[in-house]
């Protein structure tokens, strides 16, 4: 069967509407706009289909909508904040803070992210653990519950969480949850009701008009906070689900890295759920001392920074470019998606060209093939320029860690891909304590005695069949 000449003309002129649309009306970078411009010219029907689902950007009136809202007080901190570390008369806690505070500055002037460092901060790497310090918790809660969760499953896990959640309530604490709506596309509407039955509070990030038919791939609310009466904040890698356990076969052991964090820092964490709450829901949430009891707890100096595609900057990918190019002696990185843009991907190859011991640790397994293929083509790129690479064989490995020097760190939401950096809002921590760098170094160590090394060599040897899966991922990475 023959196709029509009109059709075939129509197909070329819609194509051509749509390349142009992309290239002069969303001003996208130069390789995302390559990406889709070939995605259009090899599948001219089937692209404009992902188009609408991977492509579209998130409107100016969305954005500008969002940064008008209310900073609930912290603007004026950060100003403060900013003349205080210009004229010279901030005081820091340890003199070795002195050496990061460019890079502090930089996210307080550019994030409003403000510098505290009167934190104590507890790792969790297991989730057995890390819910079971939460649910203790959130049972010891008096005032308010605030979550934010890219994935939240009506599981096992979930049902803990809920029956946890609804005890309180009727103890007469506020619970407030907020979900992404793809994240948790599965999320029926009965767990929805039972919490909200019982007085709680429940938002869908960005939900699609008809129910179920999201198709909003792009940005998503990718972050994960929790904030107990404002004195204790969690934030990191885990969902609620139960694969976040080990119960799910196929990825096995599940190693994240999440943070239990009291002391100042947990006021940034609250400031960052309410404004994403206000954005998402109905009812916003005004200012009250309520929600901002933290007290001193501990000596960790850090920043909570986030990022997303409301935000001027990269500010996180800016933080983990600072960081690696501060670095004298090492660079630990764990990450299940390697797959940097050049800017980034410069950074930790120039830290290993220059003898920095630069190590990068990726799962064995993919969760999504095309993004993982492209990650085994950079770490092939590192390889070359004398990094080690290792692969995490006990399970799936989701840590988001970076540690520089054994000195500073980051923990948090954003993997160290293009989604992360422009598509999703993640939220990361900055950590200024060498103790705690340490301990995350420490982990590191453990979990290379769960893992193979990539050599060169063996990276060399791959198969044709893997060469073509890498060339074609690496292609499109600027739009996974």
């Amino acid at each position: 069967m023959q196709i029509a000449p009109y059709v075939v003309s129509f197909i070329i002129f819609f194509n051509v509407i749509l390349a142009l649309a992309i290239i002069f009306l969303e001003r996208r970078d130069a390789s995302a706009t390559w990406a889709w411009l070939m995605v259009l010219l090899f599948i001219p029907i089937a692209g404009f289909i992902l188009y609408l689902i991977f492509g579209r950007r998130l409107s100016n009136k969305e954005i500008f909508t969002w940064d008008k809202k209310s900073r609930l007080g912290l603007l004026t901190a950060v100003q403060e904040q900013l003349r205080s570390i210009e004229d010279g008369s901030l005081k820091l806690q340890h003199p070795n803070l002195e050496e990061f505070e460019d890079l502090f500055y930089m996210h307080l002037k550019n994030n409003d992210a403000l510098l505290t460092q009167d934190n104590a901060v507890e790792v969790f790497t297991d989730g057995e653990k890390k819910f079971h310090a939460l649910l203790e918790d959130i049972h010891n809660a008096e005032d308010h519950i605030h979550l934010l969760y890219y994935i939240i499953r009506d599981d096992q896990l979930g049902q803990r969480m809920a029956e946890a959640l609804i005890k309180k309530i009727e103890e007469g604490v506020q619970v407030r949850i907020l979900y992404d709506d793809m994240g948790s596309r599965t999320l029926g509407k009965d767990f929805v009701k039972r919490i909200e039955r019982a007085g709680g509070e429940l938002e869908a990030f960005f939900p699609p008009l008809i129910p179920k038919l999201n198709l909003k791939i792009n940005y998503r609310n990718h972050r994960k906070l929790a904030i107990i009466d404002g004195k204790i904040g969690y934030i990191g890698g885990f969902n609620i689900g139960d694969e976040y356990l080990g119960f799910n076969k196929r990825f096995g052991y599940w190693r994240d890295t999440h943070l239990r964090v009291e002391g100042g820092a947990v006021r940034n964490m609250q400031t960052r759920f309410i404004l994403d709450w206000n954005h998402a829901s109905r009812s916003d949430i005004y200012y009250d001392k309520r929600y901002y009891q933290s007290e001193p707890k501990g000596d960790v100096a850090m920043q909570i920074v986030s990022s997303g595609p409301d935000s001027e900057w990269e500010q996180i990918k800016h933080g983990y470019i600072k960081m690696i190019l501060s670095a004298k002696k090492s660079v630990y990185i764990q990450t299940p998606y390697f797959i940097p843009d050049d800017s980034l991907l410069d950074a930790v190859r120039i830290a290993s060209l220059s003898g920095v011991d630069v190590r990068v640790m990726i799962p064995k397994m993919p969760d999504h093939p095309f993004v993982y293929w492209a990650t085994y083509s950079n770490v092939g790129e590192l390889l070359k320029a004398g990094a080690t690479i290792y692969i995490y064989q006990k399970g799936f490995l989701h840590a988001k860690t970076i540690v520089v020097d054994e000195k500073i760190a980051s923990v948090g939401t954003a993997n160290i891909d293009v989604r992360s950096f422009r598509l999703n809002f993640e939220v990361n921590a900055f950590l200024y304590q060498q103790g705690l760098a340490q301990h995350l170094s420490e982990r590191f160590y453990e979990d290379i005695v769960d893992s193979t090394q990539l050599t060169l060599k063996l990276y060399r040897s791959r198969s044709k069949w893997i060469r073509f899966k890498e060339s074609i991922s690496r292609l499109l990475s600027p739009i996974l």
